[in-house]
């Protein structure tokens, strides 16, 4: 008889033979993928070793650059700001009294002389009063006289002649009245200047202080401008300002100081500053935005680089350096933090960072590691890639 137990142990042992097989299958395909992982790791890294230089060994040459020598030298000072136009003389036309417009002796952007007439409004009750008056001054006038004559012949009394004298006074002082009321009918020009748009038509009603136009006097202008406190002890009045105005950005306009607020701002802890802005040819017009440029004292030996050294990042400003015994033609690369200050064109002021005669790199920098091989190259010579 066959023994019934023989057969499950030999089925177990077949089961479990196949599951080692199967174990061992992925096994290998686990070290195989590692390998090909490590493999693609290695080769990354040599990749990136080649490109950085050889840092495992391989030895790579100077890398070409442009530099320059940094000299102290004099450079033009300035306290820039933005300032505001505004005219020296400008005022709202506008009635004295109430009226009908009769008459309008301008039109808009019309120059007009001081004093010119602009609007008249009826006035014709005024100037009937008016002839009524002067008619009454003329007979208090002869009254007058003829009291003088008889009084020093003794004919007239004193009283009467002093009685005749406040007749004449308050007829010309009535004269007086009607010819201001006459002149508050009329609206002239308080100085030269341009007229703005006009608001009024013939025939119609104005009342007093309604708005008619503007008028402007464009030779002369003011520029209006804040500067810091700190800066307070370097503006001086006659100062010159450099204006410049996107409206005409090939020019230059110059202005001087003619007054510093005594005050300084509360919220700002700015001083207003105002110049006198020639402007004759009426390029400029009040209420323009401008750059204004506080003309100072040159800044004595300022080390000023091009704008294309300066690197700039997260950490702040900072400038590669060549160091070595001949700098000039080459060395090792030393990345210096620096402080710019203000540009001049295409240069910057460095104000901290860098001594008389450090040779900087100027062209080529973003590919220098500290402590890198440079050299130095004549700015317009092939430099290798």
């Amino acid at each position: 008889m066959p023994d019934n137990n023989s057969s499950p142990s030999r089925f177990d042992s077949a089961v479990s033979a196949s599951g080692l097989r199967s174990l061992g299958r992925r096994f290998s395909s686990i070290i195989i993928l590692l390998v090909i992982l490590g493999l693609l790791f290695a080769g990354l890294v040599l990749w990136r070793n080649i490109r950085l230089g050889g840092q495992q060994g391989w030895a790579q040459g100077p890398l070409p650059v442009t530099a320059t020598v940094v000299e102290p030298r004099e450079v033009p000072a300035s306290l820039d700001a933005v300032g505001t136009l505004r005219a020296v003389n400008e005022v709202m036309l506008a009635p004295e009294a109430s009226g009908r417009v009769v008459d309008i002796e301008f039109e808009a952007g019309d120059t007009v002389e001081k004093d010119a007439l602009l609007v008249q409004l009826f006035d014709a009750p005024e100037r009937a009063d008016l002839a009524s008056a002067k008619a009454a001054l003329t007979l208090a006038q002869t009254q007058l006289k003829r009291s003088q004559r008889l009084a020093s012949t003794g004919v007239d009394s004193k009283e009467r002649r002093d009685q005749r004298a406040a007749q004449r006074d308050q007829a010309a002082a009535a004269v007086e009245r009607l010819e201001a009321h006459i002149r508050q009918k009329q609206i002239r020009a308080p100085f030269a200047g341009k007229v703005g748009i006009r608001r009024i038509d013939p025939g119609q009603y104005l009342n007093a202080g309604e708005e008619v136009a503007t008028l402007t006097a464009l030779d002369t202008l003011f520029v209006e401008f804040a500067l810091p406190q700190q800066d307070l002890s370097r503006i001086k009045t006659g100062a010159t300002v450099d204006v410049k105005s996107d409206a005409w950005p090939e020019r230059t306009f110059t202005a001087k100081v003619n007054a510093i607020e005594p005050q300084i701002g509360k919220d700002t802890r700015n001083v207003s500053v105002q110049a006198v802005l020639d402007n004759k040819d009426g390029a400029l017009r009040p209420g323009m935005y401008v750059t204004a440029s506080l003309a100072l004292p040159p800044q004595q030996n300022a080390l000023v680089v091009p704008e294309t050294a300066i690197m700039t990042s997260a950490q702040g400003d900072s400038i590669a350096v060549v160091r070595g015994e001949t700098p000039k033609e080459g060395g090792t690369a030393d990345i210096v933090p620096v402080i710019s200050g203000r540009r001049i064109g295409n240069e910057v002021v460095v104000t901290r960072g860098l001594v008389p005669g450090d040779v900087v790199v100027t062209d080529g920098q973003l590919r220098i590691q500290p402590g890198a091989s440079l050299e130095v190259k004549q700015p317009g010579s092939p430099q290798e890639k």
